[in-house]
């Protein structure tokens, strides 16, 4: 099952408040982006957050899973979609802690 393209919406609209907040669709999923790093994907309708220990000390409790067969495990948010803040608040620590993203290399072609 593919995720809801409005419940994509309405987690970037939640997210507003945690930086340059962008999406794209990836083989039915989504990858969710603060200020141009992956900091979540939605798979399935679940949110799923990049591990990060700030992202683990703000949460407290948190439920692990993993958003695919084969990928890391993230931290699942179930029940705190409706707090905006919060929300908000665990995308930008969690950016915030992650490496900036790789550049891609350019085709070493040249052109006559």
């Amino acid at each position: 099952m593919s995720s809801d393209e409005n419940f994509v919406k309405f987690i970037a609209d939640q997210i507003e408040n945690a930086g340059v907040i962008t999406f794209k669709k990836m083989f039915g999923e989504y990858a969710i982006y603060s200020d141009g790093k992956i900091a979540a994907l939605i798979c399935d309708n679940q949110l799923f957050v990049k591990q990060t220990e700030s992202g683990r000390a703000f949460i407290g409790d948190v439920v692990e899973a993993s958003p695919y067969p084969g990928a890391k495990l993230s931290f699942l948010i179930e029940d705190k979609f409706e707090d905006k803040e919060w929300l908000s608040d665990l995308i930008r620590i969690t950016a915030k802690e992650l490496p900036a993203p790789k550049l891609k290399k350019k085709n070493g072609r040249k052109t006559k």
